[in-house]
């Protein structure tokens, strides 16, 4: 092993050092540096420098959200392992995935609907502060927007970083271009993995 990192630490520590170096010179919203930075750490892809794009004041909003005990909802349980059930627990709050519920299932099935879309109605029974983290359906996106405008719902942040072809770019821009608070990638690129990296940040700086 001679001429590795192997102290876990170090080696975290080391990989922040050097997209610390290659973002020199680059200039973000306040507050979202760390979060651009964790997601780069998490993807090793320094396309998202330029893709995640911030609304007004919603670093702000999701961290005060988080210290009043929100709920994070994931449209993956991909997404829902990946963010650190520690710091969820130490500021009080919840996170819930319910694409697995057999009822979820055969709910999307009768109304012809995907599965996504139906996990973001069972937000509504929550009764608390909403956070949503979506990384894999643009579906979930287009129904919060439609929620939203209904006055079925008023998230304190929707995380809206979808991977994919079909709908992601168009989903992704409705969200921009409405009044919900928002952190966005961009383009086709994201993921699950981009989901938790951008509410482990938020946990983290909540936390602080």
């Amino acid at each position: 092993m001679e001429g590795f990192i192997t102290e876990p630490k170090e080696i975290e520590r080391k990989s922040f050092e050097i997209i610390e170096e290659r973002l020199s010179g680059c200039s973000f919203p306040p507050g979202s540096r760390d979060i651009v930075k964790r997601v780069i750490h998490t993807t090793a892809d320094f396309d998202y420098a330029d893709n995640l794009v911030f609304s007004e004041g919603v670093i702000d909003r999701g961290i005060r959200a988080l210290k009043e005990e929100a709920a994070i909802v994931t449209d993956t349980m991909m997404a829902y392992s990946g963010i650190n059930k520690k710091a969820v627990s130490e500021l009080g709050c919840s996170i819930h995935c319910f694409m697995a519920d057999k009822d979820v299932a055969e709910e999307a099935e009768k109304r012809r609907i995907t599965r996504a879309m139906v996990s973001m109605e069972r937000a509504e029974a929550l009764g608390k502060k909403l956070i949503f983290a979506v990384g894999n359906a643009p579906t979930a996106l287009i129904h919060l927007y439609d929620m939203v405008r209904e006055g079925r719902l008023e998230p304190e942040l929707i995380v809206a970083v979808p991977v994919g072809f079909v709908n992601v770019r168009e989903a992704k821009e409705l969200i921009i271009g409405s009044r919900i608070p928002y952190i966005a990638a961009r383009g086709n690129k994201g993921g699950s993995n981009v989901a938790a990296a951008v509410m482990n940040a938020l946990l983290y700086k909540a936390l602080k």
